[in-house]
């Protein structure tokens, strides 16, 4: 029995303990308080045990109390969220909610409900841990004091200010809030102001705003920037003499127009038995970031760039990002290589992993090589590299089609190409297009992330996957219970594996419901994450997979280029494999989270830039499609990928949500929505704030609540 269990143990058998007699109760003396205090501390952070007002200590679960995130509401109310799947959320009324604000981790105990229309109810005992400490808002000054009204608006009350934290902030400018004082009974939370934004209308405040309240940061510490100062910008003689030289083969990036970071270039030459040797070039980041430097803490405490439409976040100075680390034209840079040979068909004979110099002929833009591909148009830049293109893109388009044949699921989502003006203002939504050179990287980086990955598990080496696990058993039944009505079914007697979901993918292309299906699809879909052991990638139907190909901006790739290159410097000894082991999972859970911060900020950039779009065209008339349905109302998508709510409320009768059949219900007319339908909507209003807009459909009373 560990002492975690026999502390738990001794506290439900004997009811509340103070420390001293639970002490006393486990014989703990001398040294070993200390070590106790600190674990009573972890154990009433994390919820297994609660300790009351008399500092005595209960038994969490012995007591009835539940763990889990509290979810606010601009109202004040709230929902508990158990940290158990299994439990039902818990209505919170704003007197239960003990000074918790949105997001905070809580203890709770359910109790009596009520109202037995909001279902269960329970009230926050404690606050276990706080995730508000800095938040955003706009400030309203008051003279001697002023209040920040949170973007947030499941965070319901505003923030005093008093005088001496003000820091020169005036009505009506964003600012960035530290909270001092969290809210008790009868007092609102106090903060001091620790940044100016700027006014909500001033070119780049919205994007600062979300970077801000996402807990992204903004820039580098003194010590990271000095680190990066210091790193040479030239490759030095004697590194590229150690190195496999492939500097005179025809190489070459192919990126956007506007990308400035390039961790990936493709060399190709032809063999003499007929078959190619395609050098996967990537940017050898872990020579220049060593492990425990200022600069690998950094990027690891970020895990990712973040891309904010026209604001980078990076994972690493400029120095190295834009600089010594990026495959830049016309320069000596080292990289760690994937070398294949592989015949027309895509068929990989042998593969090799080693440093390499190399220097890129050409830096390529995707729309060019595009065109060329395309059999539209060649560019000036392309001309002596057209056999070189048109060979990669014959093995990409036949690797893609062995991908296909193992059950590759293929998601044809239209992405949203967003324009903004000199002022960062949006003036232009589109459909981002993916061409045939984006594919043509694409199998070659997903190529080299596969060889990679099945090479470092076969040396059983201590190594970081990219892992999507199959769908549950309970979303595979949401989808049947969504595709049914259409006359599709996935087969639940058997277990799941990509065919079957590459079937269905197949089976709607080209059809009316393709997009909602394939929505539906992704959503019924696990995330993939990082992980320290190796499952299957369900999507890509890869036994092996591992980031690889982009150390630049992501962590996973940095830290298993560091085990590549130890591996082949033979300097892989117990010591470091016992490390790798033991920190490896962890590394995993924290790239993870970050990558989800990242795509949260990403997603939350977008809704804003298209509620500004939008607020401009309030009032105009839209053909959409249903792309979802829920209590509340349907969600309506225009065919530039704006997603709209059209609230039940607006309608010309109450709509019920079927949530066995997925679909509205008129309660008098018994009239069905289904997703997919096409509608005719206005647009009624837009929330460049919330990243909100609402739509109704056309012919009813805009007038309505």
């Amino acid at each position: 029995m560990t002492i975690r269990e026999r502390v738990l143990e001794t506290i439900e058998k004997k009811g509340p303990l103070s420390e001293r007699t639970l002490f006393k109760a486990l014989q703990v003396n001398g040294n070993l308080q200390k070590e106790m205090k600190a674990l009573l501390r972890d154990m009433v952070k994390e919820g297994s045990l609660y300790r009351d007002e008399e500092s005595r200590y209960h038994s969490s679960e012995q007591e009835g109390l539940m763990v889990g995130r509290l979810q606010g509401n601009e109202k004040g109310f709230g929902f508990f969220v158990a940290d158990d799947e299994d439990q039902d959320d818990l209505y919170i009324h704003r007197t239960k909610i003990n000074s918790a604000m949105h997001n905070d981790r809580v203890l709770v105990k359910g109790i009596e409900s009520k109202d037995p229309s909001k279902g269960d109810e329970g009230r926050v005992v404690t606050v276990l841990d706080r995730s508000n400490e800095r938040v955003v808002g706009v400030y309203d000054d008051a003279g001697k004091f002023g209040f920040v009204m949170p973007d947030e608006k499941k965070i319901s009350d505003d923030i005093f200010i008093p005088s001496r934290w003000k820091n020169g902030a005036k009505s009506g400018q964003k600012v960035v809030v530290d909270i001092e004082r969290f809210p008790s009974d009868d007092k609102k939370a106090e903060g001091k102001i620790v940044e100016i934004l700027g006014y909500p209308d001033e070119k780049g405040v919205d994007i600062l705003s979300i970077a801000y309240a996402m807990g992204l940061d903004l820039e580098f510490p003194k010590e990271v920037l000095d680190e990066a100062h210091r790193v040479p910008q030239e490759v030095p003689k004697e590194a590229i003499e150690k190195r496999e030289d492939f500097r005179s083969a025809p190489t070459f990036t192919i990126d956007g127009a506007d990308s400035k970071d390039f961790d990936d270039a493709l060399s190709v030459e032809k063999l003499p038995n007929g078959h190619y040797r395609i050098g996967i070039h990537i940017a050898d980041v872990a020579e220049y970031v060593k492990a425990g430097s200022a600069l690998d803490k950094e990027a690891y405490h970020r895990g990712n760039s973040v891309y904010l439409i026209n604001k980078v976040l990076p994972m690493l100075p400029e120095e190295l990002s834009n600089g010594i680390c990026s495959l830049n034209e016309g320069v000596d840079r080292l990289c760690l290589s994937v070398i294949v040979e592989l015949d027309d068909k895509g068929k990989v004979y042998n593969h090799t992993i080693t440093e390499t110099v190399i220097n890129s002929d050409r830096r390529l833009i995707y729309s060019n090589v595009s065109d060329f591909l395309e059999g539209l148009r060649t560019d000036d830049s392309l001309k002596d590299l057209t056999e070189e293109l048109t060979i990669l893109n014959t093995i990409a388009k036949n690797r893609k089609k062995m991908r296909d044949r193992r059950g590759n699921i293929d998601f044809s989502f239209k992405e949203p190409s967003i324009e903004l003006d000199d002022k960062g203002h949006p003036i232009n939504i589109t459909v981002s297009d993916q061409r045939e050179a984006n594919q043509l990287i694409e199998e070659f980086m997903l190529l080299a992330n596969e060889l990679v990955s099945e090479t470092y598990s076969k040396k059983k080496l201590p190594f970081l996957y990219r892992v999507h696990e199959e769908p549950t058993a309970e979303k595979l039944e949401l989808l049947n219970s969504v595709i049914r009505p259409f006359g599709y079914r996935i087969d639940l007697t058997k277990d799941i594996t990509p065919k079957d979901i590459q079937k269905l993918t197949e089976q709607v292309e080209g059809k009316d419901e393709e997009s909602l299906i394939q929505t539906m699809v992704l959503r019924s879909m696990q995330k993939a994450r990082y992980s320290d052991e190796r499952y299957m990638h369900f999507g890509l139907a890869a036994e092996y997979y591992s980031h690889f190909t982009s150390p630049i901006r992501r962590y996973a790739d940095l830290t298993i280029h560091r085990v590549i290159k130890e591996d082949l410097h033979h300097e892989l000894n117990q010591r470091l494999i016992d490390e790798y082991k033991s920190t490896f999972g962890d590394i995993a859970d924290h790239i993870s989270a970050t990558e989800k911060a990242a795509q949260e900020a990403e997603r939350k950039v977008v809704d804003v830039k298209m509620a500004q779009y939008m607020y401009d065209h309030i009032g105009e008339h839209y053909d959409a499609k249903v792309s979802g349905i829920t209590s509340f109302g349907i969600f309506c998508e225009l065919d530039n990928t704006v997603e709209g709510l059209v609230g039940y409320a607006s309608m010309d009768e109450f709509y019920r949500f079927d949530e066995e059949n997925y679909v509205a219900i008129g309660e008098k007319t018994q009239n069905t929505i289904h997703m997919g339908d096409p509608v005719r909507i206005v647009v009624v209003g837009a929330d460049p704030i919330l990243g909100r807009i609402d739509f109704q459909m056309e012919g009813e009373d805009h007038r309505k609540k």
